[in-house]
Formats: C-alpha cells, sequence, structure tokens
C-alpha cells in the first residue's frame, strides 16, 4: 500500500480540544501514516494540548514538532503519578522522535530475587527488567553485583545455590560449613528464621542497614535477658559484621544510604547522563548514559526523562540526587514511592556528602561526554574515508556486517553489528541461530541470515544500512546480492571482506558488487582501519553467541577447560559450594578448603572465572 500524502490544510485540532476535559492523562501526537511523534503527560489534558496551539507559533524542537502533527490521541488516567507511568511505558514501546530516548537497560547486571520458593534465594542477573521475581539495581558493573551477594552471604545467610542443588542435599554444603548459608536444604532453619534474614538482605540491598542495626541489637538484648548467650553472640557478630561492612564503606560518610547521584553535561548538542551509585554508604562505581534528544530539547528535561524511564518499572533507590532541578520532582518522588511501596526521594538541594557525590557525577558526565565527542570525530573522519574509497556520492551514516560461526558446522550462528558515526549501535545487534541447512554451509547460513534480516528491516523494524559489509569472498557477496534483488531492496553498497592470501591484517580485499576485481586499500587507511573495525566486532559478536548455543546444546560448564579441574573435582566444586553461583562467589580461600583443590588450582579456578570484567 503507498503510503498517503500530507495534508495541504494544516491540522485542526479544534474538534479534538472541544472534547478533552481538565482531567490528568497522556497525549499523543500523531503524524503522517499515525506515526507517534511524541507522547506526554498531564495533570490538565485540555490545558496542556491547547497550549501547544495557541498565539503565535513556537520557535525551535516544539514548532517544528507542531508542523508535523496530523492527530492527536489521549488516554484519560487517574492521577498524575499513573499518567508518569503510562507515559514512560508509551515512551520506551513506541521510541517518538520528539521525545528523549534512553537506551535499553539490558546489559546491566540486577540481583534477582526469586520469589516463587519457599527459601527464595538471590542471584546474578542480567537482562530486561521484565524478568520474575524481583530485581535490585542496576547496579555499576559485575563485580559490584558480586561483591554486594558476598557481603549478603556473610551477613545474613542466603543461599546461593540452583534449586537443583538445593532439591537433593542430604547434608549441608561448605557454605554453611563457612558461615555462608544457614542449610534450609536439610532443615537446618525453619522458613520463619530464613524469611526475616531475607527481610534483613532486602533491606540492607534497600540501604536500611541501620534498621537492621537496631532490630538486630534488640534481639541480643531479649536474648541476653533470657539467658541465652550463645543466641546473643551470634546476633553480636552479625552486628560487628553489618558495622564493618558500612563504616568500611568507600566516600561512605553520610551513614548507610542508598542513593544516586545524577549530573547532565551538554555540549554541542549531545547530552550525557552520568551516574555514582552508593548503596549501603558505599560508592559502589559509576555509570554513563547518553541520551538521545531532539534538538533544541533543554537539559532540565533530557535529565527529568532519564529519571523516569532509568526507575519507572525499576527497584529505584531511597534518594535520587539530581545536580540541577527537575520540573516533575514531586511527581516522581510520589510515583516511584507508590511503585515500590516506601518512600523515594528525588531532590536537588543537598548538602555534604551528597553534594559532593554530585560533584563527582557532573566530572564524571563532563568527562563521559568529551570522550564520546572526541570517538565520533575519529568516526566521522574514517566514514567519510570510506565513502570516498567505495566512489559514494555521500558518506554512508549507518553500517551492518555480518558474520558466521560454527564448529564443524555444530551451532552455526550469524551475528549483525551496527556502526553509525558515533560507533557502534549495539541496541541494533542481532544474532540469528541458523537451522535447516546442510552441515558448514556458510553460504546457505548467510542466505538464511540476511533474508531474516532483511525482511525485517523491510518492515520498517530499523532503517536500512548505507553499507552492507559481509565476512568473506566473491561467493558470499553473490549470495548477499541475491537476497536483497529477491526481496527489491536497492540503494545498499555491497561489499565483501576477504582476507589476504597471507591472512594478516592489513592485507584486506575488498569484493564490490559489479566490480570484477577486489579493492585493496593502504594499510594507513582510515577506511581501511573502520573495515577491519567492525569485521572484527562482528567475528566478537558471532564467536560469543555460538559458544553460548554450543554450551547449552552441550550442557558445558564455564568449569570445563580449566587446567588441573577433572569430572571428579568439577563435581566436588559444585557439591561443596552449593552450584555455579557458590563457586563464582567464592574467594581462593574458599575454593582451596574443597578436597582436592590446591591453592594453586584454587587460583587458577578464580583467574578463569573472573576475567576482567
Amino acid at each position: 500500500m503507498k503510503p498517503r500524502r500530507a495534508p495541504k490544510a494544516p491540522f485542526d485540532p479544534r474538534p479534538v480540544l472541544r472534547r478533552l476535559g481538565h482531567r490528568p492523562g497522556v497525549y499523543r501526537m500523531l503524524g503522517e501514516n499515525d506515526e507517534i511523534l511524541y507522547v506526554g503527560k498531564s495533570r490538565d489534558l485540555k490545558k496542556r494540548v491547547s497550549s501547544y496551539f495557541r498565539g503565535v507559533p513556537r520557535p525551535g524542537k516544539t514548532g517544528f514538532m507542531v508542523n508535523l502533527i496530523r492527530g492527536i490521541e489521549v488516554t484519560v488516567t487517574r492521577s498524575e503519578a499513573e499518567a508518569l507511568v503510562l507515559e514512560n511505558t508509551l515512551i520506551k514501546r513506541h521510541k517518538p522522535r520528539f521525545n528523549v530516548l534512553l537506551k535499553d537497560d539490558k546489559s546491566f547486571p540486577y540481583i534477582r530475587l526469586d520469589t516463587a520458593h519457599a527459601y527464595p534465594r538471590l542471584s546474578f542477573y542480567r537482562g530486561t527488567r521484565r524478568a520474575s521475581g524481583r530485581l535490585f539495581g542496576p547496579y555499576p558493573n559485575v563485580p559490584a553485583v558480586r561483591a554486594t551477594l558476598r557481603d549478603l552471604q556473610r551477613l545474613f545467610r542466603i543461599r546461593p545455590c540452583e534449586d537443583s542443588y538445593f532439591a537433593h542435599r542430604s547434608r549441608p554444603c561448605l557454605q554453611y560449613q563457612i558461615e555462608r548459608c544457614s542449610a534450609p536444604c536439610v532443615g537446618l532453619i525453619s522458613e520463619e528464621d530464613y524469611a526475616r534474614d531475607l527481610d534483613h538482605a532486602i533491606r540492607f540491598l534497600e540501604g536500611r542497614g541501620n534498621e537492621i542495626r537496631a532490630e538486630l541489637r534488640r534481639r541480643m538484648d531479649e536474648a541476653a535477658g533470657r539467658l541465652a548467650f550463645e543466641e546473643a553472640a551470634r546476633y553480636r557478630d552479625q552486628i560487628g559484621r553489618l558495622a564493618a561492612i558500612q563504616e568500611s564503606a568507600v566516600g561512605g560518610e553520610g551513614g548507610a544510604v542508598d542513593a544516586d547521584a545524577l549530573a547532565l553535561h551538554e555540549e554541542g548538542g549531545l547530552f550525557c547522563v552520568a551516574a555514582m551509585f552508593i548503596r549501603g554508604g558505599r560508592i559502589l562505581g559509576s555509570r554513563s548514559w547518553f541520551p538521545r534528544a531532539a534538538p533544541g530539547t533543554e537539559s532540565a528535561e533530557v535529565l527529568g526523562a532519564f529519571v523516569a524511564q532509568h526507575y519507572l518499572g525499576g527497584s529505584p533507590p531511597a534518594e535520587i540526587l539530581t545536580a540541577q532541578p527537575l520540573e516533575d520532582e514531586e511527581l516522581l518522588s510520589r510515583a516511584l514511592s507508590e511503585q515500590v511501596s516506601r518512600q523515594v526521594a528525588v531532590r536537588h538541594r543537598v548538602r555534604a556528602p551528597r553534594s559532593r557525590w554530585l560533584e563527582m557525577a557532573m566530572e564524571n558526565a563532563r568527562q563521559s561526554l568529551e570522550l564520546k565527542i572526541a570517538g565520533t570525530a575519529g568516526f566521522t573522519a574514517q566514514f567519510e574515508a570510506l565513502g570516498e574509497a567505495l566512489g559514494l556520492d555521500a558518506p554512508p551514516r549507518r553500517i551492518e556486517c555480518f558474520d558466521i560461526s560454527h564448529t564443524g558446522g555444530e551451532a552455526t550462528v550469524a551475528s549483525c553489528v551496527v556502526f553509525v558515526t558515533e560507533g557502534p549501535l549495539k541496541s541494533d545487534y542481532r544474532r540469528f541461530n541458523i537451522s535447516g541447512i546442510a552441515a558448514g554451509d556458510d553460504y546457505a547460513a548467510m542466505r538464511q541470515s540476511l533474508l531474516r534480516r532483511y525482511s525485517r528491516l523491510k518492515r520498517g523494524e530499523a532503517p536500512l544500512p548505507d553499507v552492507l559489509l559481509i565476512d568473506g569472498g566473491a561467493g558470499q557477496l553473490a549470495e548477499a546480492v541475491a537476497v536483497l534483488n529477491e526481496l527489491q531492496i536497492e540503494g545498499i553498497e555491497l561489499v565483501a571482506v576477504a582476507k589476504g592470501p597471507t591472512r594478516r591484517p592489513g592485507l584486506e580485499r575488498l569484493f564490490l558488487a559489479g566490480q570484477p576485481t577486489p579493492l585493496i586499500l593502504p594499510r594507513n587507511s582510515g577506511a581501511l582501519h573502520l573495515v577491519q573495525q567492525v569485521r572484527d566486532e562482528a567475528h566478537r559478536f558471532a564467536i560469543a553467541g555460538h559458544r553460548q548455543r554450543r554450551a547449552r546444546s552441550r550442557k558445558t560448564s564455564p568449569l570445563e577447560g580449566i587446567e588441573g579441574l577433572g569430572p571428579k573435582r568439577r563435581r566436588a566444586l559444585l557439591s561443596e559450594l552449593g552450584g555455579m553461583q557458590g563457586v563464582m562467589s567464592a574467594g581462593t580461600d574458599d575454593l582451596a578448603r574443597v578436597q582436592g583443590i590446591g591453592r594453586d588450582l584454587a587460583q587458577r579456578i578464580y583467574d578463569a572465572l573472573h576475567p576482567a570484567e
């Protein structure tokens, strides 16, 4: 069906405005073909929507958007807080081009509470926030999650083992012996007592460590009053461990606070939001984001949109500190508090040490954006060089590259990586599990992955690339040409990247569609460096996917392949430490306690499981 032509007459909002009431809700500005241009919320829909069309035309981003409006849709809600939640949901679902857009948090690590089990466990989790159970985070990096899980085991003895190990234990594992688990698997703790310990762990994750210390002191005094001195001593030791963790906090002079400190830096129309993560008074680390916003967007709007998109639907800390005031500060506090049934404060007027955390966040935002801009400048020059080398009319703005990975035809995976002038666009990366082909048939694998990818792109899933790189030679190029012809897709420059005769970097040959001889670029060419980087990233992404698929099919363990760690010792490790999470959270001393694991092997195991993360 051909797209409708733009109507000659401007959009008349009066019929819509007459029907709007003074109620809270969400409005959607629609463009041609019902494209959602912008999603907004208001406590008074009639006033807010009317403001777009009142008086003289608005300048900048808003005025440009108003000229594109062809329709308006509204959803009435019971409260402004409910409207805020719905607005955030619709922005994430539809990604309107005039809203501030934040990259999905699926790459961030979390701590996950499995609420379905009688004795729930806390475990490492990475993925989208739609997982079952309750998620705490996101955390800045994997080591921060591992360290927090170790603290939780030392303090509250929450089980780390997988359900499969829990269900088949006949005696306590090593985690119990080193006082990292209360052995619920063999009935050494009641459900009621375990639930109390779990509640303490949850409150610790929420930054309420002082509450726990007060409760433990009360229980210690009660036990001493009953002359239960061993029980009182256990509470005393637990209080000591908790105090030690709180007092050893880096930058933790603010007490056992649980906060995120957020700052924004803007330069040349680009934005960076940096966060300092403080949990239990400890600075766990920092993370930076680069939200996408239409030209002319104010910095306060960007930071406010970040807070809404990042925390609504997640597990926010008790305090969200911002380096500048937000328009919806009070509303965000109310909506987040209702979401998690506890007080969440979004505020910008703070004193030390919170003001120092914000200063650190501001410096991180500035430095991160400077590095981003410097990297973008390098990529822009390389994109221009590639455009010249390929004889294009204009530099490409989007490059996709495909690679195939398998082992003897087993577990074949195709990768697709995407680069734009700002660098890798990882949110658009895709993998394809290949099936239904002869083992080792790379041509068929390439054809299948290209058909699946570009059938979707033709339907509008993502923009088409300007340049399509294929890891391979003339044969792979012919498959790509055939697929695009079959799909009737034009305007993409097809390039196959083949290694030279000696397979050394710098000698790559580029096969171009319609040209009989390959193109060989100078070794110092920016275009060649870009091609190599994109090709290598596709190769890395394909290999990682292939290994994951092969491991699932073979049911292999990360412990396999470690020198000196045979099947018997692997079983001993998993049995004594309660499964893979217990092994992952164990230090070298804990590993060495397992029968048959000496100090040297323990170090090799630890190094293999904890590469630079």
